[in-house]
């Protein structure tokens, strides 16, 4: 099994015909088949878009008119920072189960908004500012590399997009491999959390191992450690190795994501440190030993 996406997973491209858009969509296309149908720009529709391979994907005038003709139950957004936003407004409005934004810089008050938005609604949104979603030899959504992956049994969650690669590598290297990788992104409001998916890892009966990285600033990381405190209560427990990046940063100060930041001496690595190992979670003393630390933790 895997969580989120598999080899049936219908995507629209918004912003398919950007240079970003384009680039990303011809490599998840050449990962295993992975099933880009149709992308959308309001000026375009009726047109369509010739991948490096010679398929052709029609454009259409917006989200739901693209559902509507292909049967896509996911997008991925590739639409410049001030359009970001209303792009995934659309997915919603057009109850896309799963959306996936890849864009950096969305400004934080059209994040609040889109939010408020997601209440309630029939959507799940992964990100802004975050590398996609991958399940190995099945379906490639953003920007991963899909050549470091390996289908195994390790799930992977990461707010530092840099960092889910070298989860993945290491875990790929040490013959682990990965049911699914998540990059939920490290904006300080996005649409998914630690907890959603850890949520999904512990329910997937392939993902027996799985790594979760933080970052410095909020208080998510600490959260997820007490879920997975009370899962296990409740007898649901799996090894879980982790990492927090921004170890060195001083407080007060933005460190790479707009969510990074410690005030207050709230959010600080030290703080989220000791959550997880409070949580049983093997903390790695760098993420070059993630690999080597689940290794560790299974041997124990």
């Amino acid at each position: 099994m895997s969580i989120l996406i598999d080899r049936n997973t219908k995507i629209i491209v918004q912003g398919l015909t950007g240079r970003t858009g384009s680039f990303h969509s011809n490599q998840a296309l050449d990962y295993f088949g992975t099933q880009m149908v149709a992308g959308t720009h309001p000026k375009k529709a009726g047109t369509s878009w010739t991948a490096d391979s010679g398929a052709e994907l029609p454009i259409f005038a917006n989200a739901g008119d693209a559902k509507d003709a292909t049967g896509a139950n996911a997008s991925v957004i590739y639409v410049p920072p001030a359009g970001a936003a209303a792009a995934i407004e659309e997915s919603i409005e057009a109850e896309i189960p799963l959306i996936i934004c890849i864009t950096e810089g969305v400004p934080v008050l059209d994040m609040v908004r889109v939010k408020a938005k997601l209440e309630g609604s029939k959507s799940r949104l992964i990100g802004p500012n975050c590398p996609g979603v991958l399940t190995p030899q099945q379906c490639k959504i953003g920007i991963m590399p899909g050549k470091i992956f390996q289908k195994g049994s390790v799930g992977v969650v990461s707010r530092s997009g840099t960092l889910t690669y070298e989860a993945v590598y290491q875990t790929t290297v040490e013959g682990l491999g990965q049911t699914t990788a998540v990059g939920i992104g490290g904006d300080p409001v996005k649409g998914t959390e630690f907890i959603d998916m850890l949520e999904m890892f512990l329910a997937d009966e392939e993902t027996k191992q799985i790594v979760m990285i933080g970052e410095i600033g909020g208080a998510a990381e600490e959260e997820a450690a007490q879920f997975i405190i009370d899962e296990a209560k409740r007898g649901r427990k799996k090894p879980v190795v982790g990492f927090i990046a921004g170890r060195t940063a001083p407080k007060g100060r933005t460190m790479g994501h707009a969510g990074a930041i410690v005030s207050g001496g709230v959010g600080d690595a030290e703080s989220k440190i000791a959550a997880m190992e409070a949580a049983g979670i093997s903390v790695s003393p760098s993420p070059a030993r993630l690999g080597t630390t689940m290794v560790e933790l299974l041997k124990s």
